[in-house]
């Protein structure tokens, strides 16, 4: 039955939002003896994590995250637990460029523009690269990577951050995938918690060691209370003022920005490009609308994922699925030529999700030292987690999993 006005049972604990963070956050708590309400307007867990399967695949498709970026202890101590491995990605890649395919490696291109140093004062990406003697195929994959990789607007995102992090080793490892996808890695971590689902928040009320939590629970008005929350909701909603704080937060919000993404997956008959560029797993078309698109290998399945971030993914938010795959369609063709239409597909459009406003942050010029603010507790009685708020693994869900338990732990040592 519904609850309705304020809830009768109070908590130590409540945590907004059930993706990575809050997931990794009510763990640490409830096994440190707190009594957790983990509330989430979905009707599951995962949060930008969206697991999806399609018949006749035999892999999963994943709509949100895909990838285990670098090494992150987190999700990999997560892994372990669950007893799901990493499948290790193949990396192999061509792009269309002069009217031709070549082989490419994207991510040692940004890696040598990170070689070179941000001097002075912050500027954007955009005129950072226009200072570079570089060559036209290294500006123009450092783009790409901006704009797809870190879903950024080059005109926007922060010179000194980006090549600060493209700079960091990361780009340099492999990316796995964890098996089955990250749907079942999250279900794991979400057994035996106190997850109460359709549950969207409007209002936060607070001051010191007091939390009132107002919204609507499966469509009727709801309302709980505990000393302290932990917030994880995406940076996109934050700055969408759709959950109003009072008193309001005073964060450095304007300093980050939401990049959106757009992905389209798309299961075919056969995997025809097998044929014609075996072991190949990411093609890159920089003028398509969907520059980049990838398979399942080294796992063999006729699936392909495109993948539109920054400002391409702004042009395409709000279309129809109708437009988006044709687009998707266009942009495969524009490197492996005629093709048959999809059996299936899926499609996600994370701008125009309510619940995420964009697939995740990136720092604005000028914004060094945003995350760290974000993440700072408010009188011991609201802490921030999510990945925008963390300083190492920002737009990841090791980075999610990681301010989860950072946030946790504040408020564990606090007493």
């Amino acid at each position: 039955m519904p609850l309705r006005g304020l809830s009768e049972h109070s908590h130590d604990v409540i945590v907004i939002g059930a993706g990575a963070a809050g997931l990794a956050a009510a763990d640490e708590l409830t096994r440190a003896g707190r009594s957790v309400l983990l509330v989430e307007a979905r009707d599951r867990v995962g949060g930008r994590c969206l697991t999806r399967r399609l018949p006749g695949l035999p892999v999963p498709v994943e709509l949100g995250a895909e990838f285990i970026h670098g090494r992150p202890p987190v999700t990999l101590s997560l892994l372990r637990k669950a007893g799901i491995p990493a499948i290790d990605s193949t990396r192999t890649q061509l792009v269309t460029f002069d009217g031709k395919l070549k082989p490419v490696n994207i991510f040692a291109q940004a890696q040598r523009v990170a070689r070179k140093e941000v001097k002075g004062r912050d500027v954007s990406f955009h005129a950072f690269l226009a200072r570079q003697r570089l060559p036209q195929l290294t500006r123009t994959l450092a783009t790409m990577m901006v704009q797809g990789f870190d879903a950024a607007d080059p005109g926007l995102a922060s010179a000194r951050e980006i090549v600060k992090e493209w700079g960091g080793g990361g780009l340099g490892v492999s990316q796995p995938r964890p098996q089955g996808g990250y749907g079942p890695l999250l279900e794991f971590l979400a057994r035996e918690r106190n997850v109460q689902l359709q549950t969207t928040v409007r209002e936060v009320r607070w001051k010191r060691s007091s939390v009132e939590v107002r919204g609507t629970f499966r469509g009727e008005p709801w309302s709980a209370w505990a000393p302290c929350a932990v917030i994880t909701l995406p940076l996109g909603v934050l700055q969408s003022s759709s959950v109003r704080f009072t008193p309001r937060l005073h964060k450095p919000l304007a300093k980050l920005a939401s990049g959106p993404v757009v992905r389209v997956a798309m299961a075919f008959r056969e995997a025809f490009w097998e044929k014609q560029h075996p072991g190949v797993a990411f093609f890159h078309s920089p003028e398509a609308r969907f520059p980049t698109f990838w398979t399942p290998l080294p796992m063999h399945a006729p699936l392909l994922t495109a993948w539109a971030g920054g400002p391409k993914a702004a042009w395409l938010t709000g279309s129809s699925e109708k437009t988006l795959l044709r687009s998707a369609l266009e942009s495969v063709r524009s490197v492996l030529g005629r093709i048959e239409e999809p059996r299936a597909f899926l499609i996600h459009d994370w701008q125009a999700d309510p619940y995420a406003r964009g697939a995740y942050s990136y720092v604005k010029v000028g914004g060094t030292g945003a995350r760290e603010q974000l993440a700072a507790p408010l009188e011991e009685t609201l802490y921030f987690a999510g990945e925008a708020t963390d300083i190492e693994e920002f737009g990841t869900v090791g980075g999610a999993l990681a301010s989860g338990i950072r946030a946790a732990r504040e408020i564990i040592t606090r007493g």
